[in-house]
């Protein structure tokens, strides 16, 4: 994938999939209790790597604004592929803070900060937060909003498996995991998910410090402070808007410039 400017226009321009290609949310059947902890991580990190591309490795740095399940693609071999930049939005890879009028995404992964200003600045932080809400989606089995759940404990599923980690229970997911290294690396994926939809945009970490926590030790993780509901209104769309400067600073976990 590159970014370019061709007489004053910005293009994106995305490798071609052949239509055997499809939708992640779809072909896992919303990864139920079938899949492995093991087939999760390696998706979760291909999504992870090409996020960390969007926004640091192109030459202007691209923000998705619509991280979902049925916005990833995964070829025949099951690697996944970002899709659908119709929300997204070019800035300077110097620019922290971007300029936006109005509300991008899709509901449940948006960030607090996309539909209120008050959260704090708009930000690539944005999609770290729409990634972190994907990938429990992905672990749990299900939507991480649920109101007709059998107990109100269980209604915000990021909420209810914070209190699991944080009591060390063993978790009970969409399946019995009985296997101590999968238990293990579900924690890992889990504890980073939390630490993705921090409500603050500054406490969450770069994707590419995600990609470190992802690979490193579960011991070396700490355990972020218990996640917010934050419900935003209908997702639109919104007109090409121009951009701003401002610093973003990282509090909660060390993290590399």
């Amino acid at each position: 994938m590159k970014s370019k400017t061709e007489n004053g226009v910005d293009f994106i321009c995305c490798q071609f999939q052949p239509p055997c290609c499809h939708e992640m949310a779809t072909s896992s059947h919303h990864f139920a209790g079938k899949r492995s902890s093991d087939w999760k991580f390696k998706l979760i990190l291909g999504i992870a790597q090409g996020l960390e591309y969007l926004h640091k490795g192109c030459n202007t740095r691209i923000l998705h604004f619509d991280i979902k399940p049925h916005n990833i693609l995964l070829d025949k071999n099951f690697c996944p592929k970002i899709s659908d930049f119709g929300l997204s939005k070019l800035c300077e890879t110097r620019e922290s803070i971007v300029s936006m009028m109005g509300t991008r995404g899709t509901l449940g992964y948006i960030a607090p900060e996309v539909f209120n200003r008050n959260f704090g600045g708009v930000s690539y932080k944005s999609d770290v937060y729409s990634y972190g809400m994907m990938v429990l989606e992905m672990i749990g089995g299900r939507k991480n909003v649920n109101a007709e759940a059998s107990h109100p404990s269980e209604i915000y599923f990021p909420s209810w498996i914070y209190r699991q980690i944080e009591k060390a229970e063993k978790l009970n997911l969409d399946r019995v995991i009985d296997d101590g290294e999968e238990e293990e690396m579900t924690r890992k994926m889990v504890i980073v998910s939390l630490w993705c939809i921090q409500t603050i945009p500054s406490k969450r970490p770069s994707m590419t410090k995600v990609l470190e926590m992802l690979q490193g030790s579960l011991e070396a993780l700490p355990l972020p402070p218990e996640p917010l509901l934050s419900s935003p209104g209908p997702a639109v769309r919104s007109p090409k808007n121009s951009s701003t400067t401002s610093p973003v600073t990282m509090q909660g976990i060390s993290e590399h410039p």
